[in-house]
């Protein structure tokens, strides 16, 4: 509901079609509302706007407040598919290569394909791109174990921090992570990063996959899920806004609406979605 003068404007939810609904900055929701949610098995989560990112809870932990409706009717179908996949080693491999696998084809269709997300006055090599995107794919393909994948990665990240700084005309980066680097290009990256893993927290929260179930990032720790999901996008879009929008001394909220709008555009949240669908349903039972 909204005001507009002396009239209210309401939008009415579908909620027997609905699977979940962010609630974002501004906004509140009633205990009737939230009782008729349950019943139709609606999920409900709070998060801050454009759906991300996530926030801290009131214990202090990295959490979005999320308010699943308790229901022994919820479908499990995803949860077993990855525990049965998790569970296993060699799937658990093959799973964090597919992962990487559908990075990099989402980095490729976002730089280098129509309606990329680079402007025409910031061109990217696309030559050594398909190159970089060539050699890591082949590379994780022949990766034997977790910590070769992260090689392959670490590697394959510091080759696009090249290609995006020659496109944005910058020199002497150097990525400086969690706070450290005082530069705009860091500071973007870091906040841009955290819009991704709102998205990756959403994402397995839908599917209802544990967070703790990760593939690649920290299988010790609780979020390591969202990090891996957030993979999906975050090169192939906060990457390369951070330097445009550093380049171009835009604010903080400008860097971020437009990060949202990337999202939207490129339709970031349905691929980590169906990605994660996709793994399920190739390594699971």
């Amino acid at each position: 509901m909204t005001d507009e003068g002396k009239h209210s404007l309401y939008w009415n939810i579908p909620i027997a079609n609905t699977t979940s609904i962010l609630l974002g900055s501004g906004t509140s929701i009633t205990q009737a509302a939230m009782r008729e949610l349950s019943k139709a098995g609606v999920l409900v989560g709070f998060c801050g706007g454009g759906g991300t990112p996530l926030y801290n809870s009131s214990d202090g932990g990295m959490d979005i407040l999320w308010m699943s409706p308790q229901s022994e009717y919820r479908p499990t179908e995803y949860l077993q598919a990855w525990f049965a996949m998790w569970t296993d080693d060699d799937k658990r491999l093959s799973a964090a290569k597919t992962l990487q696998i559908l990075r990099a084809d989402f980095i490729e269709k976002c730089w280098l394909k129509k309606g990329r997300v680079f402007p025409d006055e910031f061109g990217i090599d696309k030559e050594s791109a398909l190159n970089q995107l060539l050699i890591f794919r082949n590379n994780v393909a022949e990766s034997k174990s977790s910590q070769d994948i992260f090689s392959h990665e670490a590697h394959f990240t510091k080759q696009l921090y090249k290609l995006v700084c020659q496109a944005v005309n910058t020199s002497n980066f150097v990525r400086e992570k969690r706070g450290k680097g005082l530069d705009p290009f860091n500071k973007n990256l870091d906040f841009g990063n955290y819009l991704a893993y709102g998205l990756g927290a959403t994402a397995t929260w839908v599917l209802g996959i544990p967070h703790g179930l990760s593939v690649l990032h920290g299988k010790t720790r609780r979020g390591g899920l969202v990090f891996d999901a957030a993979d999906l996008v975050k090169d192939a879009l906060v990457l390369p806004q951070a330097f445009m929008s550093a380049s171009e001394g835009e604010s903080r909220q400008q860097f971020k609406d437009n990060c949202i709008e990337n999202f939207l555009n490129f339709e970031a949240l349905d691929y980590i979605i169906d990605g994660l669908k996709k793994i399920s349903s190739y390594f699971g039972p």
